[in-house]
């Protein structure tokens, strides 16, 4: 099955000529259909679509299908069901970060879009709506000759913006407008069920960030929910960045979630597709992947901006929401993490955190790029940073985490160290040093994991905490 879906691949020119050809003739079968019954030929057409289908593309029959607009690669055939691919994780080689046996659906899009005459590239605008559960199993073959469109719905971001709600800034939008260097720091909530725990961790960034990004699990690991935290440390005076993952949610349960979180004094989103649950504390459990990241990111856009829910059903108070997203310019495919950046901004992400950058021309090298389209102008750039502990630890990240690229000699400069914790501090402090030249860049955004306590120590290091604040503004994203 693998092979014949690379055939189909190979060869997307091709099928992509025979489907614009059924895309005409279909209108002319309409009546047919209409006299037959289409729900009588529904019945007959389905099981043999979903044979003819599943043969030559590895079908799921999600009765959206995307095939002319993805390469003729099915994106369902992607482990974290990432229909607005690819995700920040994809492997050196390409490989699925989830199953890294098994090349990035993504890229195999990616291969056939370029062999569709017409097309040199998936556009970077067509967002890909995500799976209705009600067309599961359905034919689109027939919906295509009864012209219903279960390709490209309303997005639920979409229409006219609901008046009589004026939206105050929070702390981090104002930051981002201002034009000054931002800073804000990752946090990791404790396994506790403590308050205090957690902010205790916390205590080293009060006054030297300007907001805490709370991670939603983590590498598939369990800790204190991430919507909780953040309302614990609102209440404390920060200002959290409430990040949420769509693996292990529906879209029914994070909708509520933000509103909850907007209730309780949030005011920044991170919408995140999530890691695998396979590498975590719980691999027996079951992702959900109701969402990706894009169509989270178009669904509190349209909480925020329409004042309603994805199903169209109004609300009362809208939620002022600064939403995010993460890029990653370190993994493949690197020329087309362009287009995945504007594809997010066009869902409504208005600042973007990447992974960590341990490789400052491979940064300046997607920079470039960014700053030749003016996407710097429409979203603000924070990049992470982060302090190696040690070569060991350097190299358990590499394994480990999903799209980090460490280069060798830097690998190798952690192990000439004598003091290998103390070189990775320097390490991190050197890449902001270099990342506050590059134009474009809005600020960076520190992780130090489980070394809270490092974060003051790198920001006056490296001149951040005393002059931030006195950084002439700059023209950036507004």
């Amino acid at each position: 099955m693998r092979s014949v879906r690379l055939w189909s691949v190979r060869h997307a020119g091709a099928l992509a000529v025979l489907y614009r050809l059924f895309i005409r003739l279909a209108p002319r079968l309409r009546r047919s259909v209409e006299w037959l019954g289409p729900e009588r030929l529904e019945r007959v057409v389905a099981p043999a679509e979903r044979t003819i289908k599943g043969f030559f593309f590895d079908c799921h029959m999600c009765g959206r299908c995307t095939l002319s607009s993805t390469g003729m690669a099915c994106p369902m055939n992607c482990p974290k069901l990432h229909r607005n691919g690819p995700c920040g994780g994809v492997m050196a080689d390409g490989g699925c970060e989830l199953d890294p046996g098994m090349r990035c659906v993504w890229l195999e899009a990616l291969d056939g879009a370029k062999r569709v005459v017409g097309r040199a590239d998936l556009d970077p605008a067509q967002i890909q709506r995500p799976a209705d559960q009600r067309l599961r199993g359905t034919s689109v073959w027939i919906g295509a000759i009864m012209a219903r469109d279960t390709a490209a719905p309303e997005s639920p971001s979409e229409g006219p913006a609901a008046p009589g709600q004026v939206r105050e800034p929070g702390a981090l939008e104002r930051a981002c407008r201002s034009g000054r260097f931002v800073v804000t720091a990752e946090l990791s909530p404790p396994d506790s069920a403590d308050p205090q725990d957690l902010l205790r961790r916390a205590a080293p960034f009060r006054g030297q960030v300007d907001a805490v990004n709370v991670t939603d699990g983590a590498g598939g690991n369990c800790h204190m929910g991430s919507l909780a935290a953040s309302a614990l440390l609102a209440a404390d005076g920060y200002e959290p960045v409430f990040q949420i993952a769509c693996r292990d949610r529906n879209r029914i349960a994070m909708q509520g979630d933000i509103l909850g979180a907007a209730a309780l004094g949030v005011r920044n989103l991170l919408a995140i597709t999530g890691d695998g649950v396979e590498n975590g504390d719980h691999p027996q459990a079951r992702p959900v992947f109701d969402l990706d990241s894009v169509s989270l990111l178009e669904v509190a856009r349209g909480l925020r901006d329409r004042g309603a829910y994805a199903s169209g059903r109004s609300i009362g108070a809208r939620p002022g929401l600064f939403l995010g997203a993460t890029i990653n310019p370190f993994a493949p495919p690197f020329r087309e993490r362009i287009a995945n950046f504007e594809k997010k901004i066009a869902a409504g992400a208005q600042f973007v955190q990447t992974q960590y950058c341990f490789d400052p021309e491979m940064l300046e090298a997607f920079m470039q790029e960014v700053r030749a389209r003016g996407i710097e102008r429409r979203c603000h750039i924070l990049v992470g940073v982060g302090p190696l502990a040690s070569a060991r630890t350097a190299r358990w990240m590499l394994a480990h985490v999903p799209g980090v690229h460490i280069p060798a000699q830097l690998l190798h400069r952690l192990e000439q160290s004598a003091d290998q914790r103390r070189e990775g501090t320097m390490i991190c402090v050197e890449l902001i040093r270099a990342v506050r030249q590059m134009e474009g860049i809005a600020g960076v955004h520190v992780m130090a994991h489980r070394n809270e306590s490092l974060v003051p120590e790198i920001l006056r290091e490296s001149g951040l905490a005393a002059e931030r604040d006195a950084v002439p503004p700059r023209h950036g994203a507004t």
